[in-house]
């Protein structure tokens, strides 16, 4: 039995805690690994290998540290194929959606290439007599990011690649469900020339997390999974003095519009429903039809194309998805379909008794479908984080509007029209953190930010992009004067006893 050690001062560590976790193959059932979780004691033993290590790596001049990252980026490219078959055998996504993850992880280390410039920062010549003012970024000091299991590359590499090329260096605690990319990420960082310390990796499940929140050392810490959870996260973290962003669930809807293009709406639905096995936070488990005939069309249209998705084994080319991660999460997911049921939603395509051949142990289930969801119903409410679409009709423009704005998660929405002042009017009204135009996963790109609203987000400041750099460093600004020297025959001048002006 393989165990999956813990990555602190540069190298594998073997923690004393005795206590594990079992790591699956959701293609299988199977426990393939055990992963250790740390004490209190490991965590501290990382962080204090980061505050050595940060003495050094915040002197270290910007243009340097981006070096280190663009080594790790070529590194990561290198080792793509095995990053992504060892993410796969942990997780369950298919290949190709793995390599994905990676990549989307890879953007946001591009962007941190640009560290020169996006660490600068602002100068003012002459704001008074003799006297300039500007103002530097500089780093927080050890920070931390506690990340989920459904992208187990990208969004660590969204956490630490800004956060470390900002001068900070960073101890991360990954999902225990599928730790071994995190690891070799930590290696690869190595390789790439980052001192001892600069990151850390600690397994672990609470005890890990309040060791944490709760370490006088750590001076941030960013976070992404259940809302529940980053509410706890966000409210230990800041009650110990620690700035926080902690990201939560989601239920995310589509809005199909009856002059929608209605093929390509389709195929958009099934992949942001389906794909990942439904395991994304910016997945579209919800889709709004307005009208009876857009709805019945839509209707029939998803259950044609839902017949043609081919559910796999992770290492199947021709998977358009693959199991879910435990079978813990497949009774859960199973468990909200039941649930759905119960509360009055026709179940249009059952996916529950999904079995695959040769592989009746794996955590499979197949698509599901339901339509007539209402908003009163608590598999509507809730996140069910798994291959099921839910249909809740609209009979108006204003109720599709009003759907997503009045629901407790805000993270992601998207609409599908041809009708740009529709579109125009919706993306500027509806109470949601990302807005999609016929986009379906309307994740921004790398140099803009990631963050949700209401109970998908708690803290003011967003991921990647500036408002990363903004979260990870702390501004000072300067205010100088340079008196005039002897040669300039300049005198003294009186000392202020009120607060200056630059009159």
């Amino acid at each position: 039995m393989r165990d999956i050690h813990h990555f602190i001062d540069g190298q594998s560590f073997t923690g004393a805690s005795g206590r594990f976790s079992d790591v699956f193959n959701p293609n299988t059932g199977e426990v393939q690994a055990r992963v250790q979780l740390s004490s209190e004691g490991e965590v501290d033993k990382a962080v204090q290998s980061a505050a050595r290590a940060f003495e050094e790596w915040s002197q270290v001049n910007p243009q340097r540290r981006a070096r280190v990252m663009f080594e790790f980026k070529r590194l990561v490219e290198r080792d793509m194929n095995q990053l992504a078959e060892l993410l796969s055998s942990e997780h369950g996504k298919v290949i190709a959606d793995a390599k994905g993850d990676i990549q989307r992880g890879l953007e946001v280390i591009e962007f941190s290439c640009g560290a020169p410039h996006a660490l600068k920062g602002e100068y003012t010549f002459g704001a008074g007599p003799g006297i300039d003012v500007y103002s530097m970024r500089q780093p927080l000091g050890v920070c931390a990011g506690i990340t989920p299991f459904n992208f187990p590359a990208m969004i660590p590499m969204w956490m630490f690649g800004t956060a470390i090329v900002s001068g900070n260096t960073f101890v991360l605690k990954p999902s225990e469900r599928d730790p071994s990319v995190p690891v070799k990420l930590a290696e690869l960082f190595m390789e790439a020339g980052a001192p001892k310390g600069v990151l850390n990796v600690v397994h672990g499940d609470k005890t890990a997390v309040d060791a944490i929140l709760t370490h006088p050392l750590i001076q941030a810490a960013s976070f992404v999974g259940s809302s529940d959870i980053a509410h706890y996260v966000y409210s230990t973290g800041t009650a110990h003095g620690k700035r926080v962003q902690a990201f939560g669930g989601a239920k995310n809807h589509g809005i199909v519009l009856p002059d929608a293009d209605m093929t390509q709406t389709v195929k958009d639905l099934a992949g942001a429903a389906f794909g990942s096995a439904g395991e994304r936070c910016m997945a579209l488990p919800v889709v709004v039809p307005v009208g009876q005939k857009t709805a019945d069309e839509l209707r029939e249209r998803l259950v044609a194309e839902i017949a043609t998705l081919r559910v796999g084994v992770s290492t199947d080319p021709d998977a358009h998805y693959g199991p879910v991660v435990t079978a813990a999460h497949k009774a859960r997911v199973t468990g909200w379909i039941d649930k759905a049921i119960e509360e009055g939603s026709e179940l249009v395509v059952d996916g529950r008794g999904f079995q695959l051949q040769g592989h009746e142990k794996g955590f499979f289930i197949g698509p599901t479908l339901l339509d007539k969801v209402n908003t009163g119903m608590e598999s509507y409410k809730e996140e069910i984080f798994g291959p099921v679409l839910q249909i809740v009709r609209a009979e108006t423009f204003e109720e599709a509007v009003s759907l997503p704005s009045k629901h407790q998660y805000g993270n992601g929405v998207a609409i599908f029209t041809r009708d740009g002042r529709a579109a125009r009017d919706f993306a500027t009204r509806v109470h949601v953190g990302m807005v999609g135009i016929n986009v379906p996963i309307p994740v921004p790109v790398a140099y803009h930010t990631f963050g949700g609203w209401k109970r998908s987000g708690f803290g003011d400041i967003n991921q990647h992009g500036m408002e990363g750099v903004r979260f990870w460093t702390k501004t000072k600004t300067v205010t100088a004067r340079w008196p005039e020297s002897d040669l300039e025959g300049g005198a003294p001048q009186d000392s202020a006893f009120i607060i200056p002006t630059m009159a």
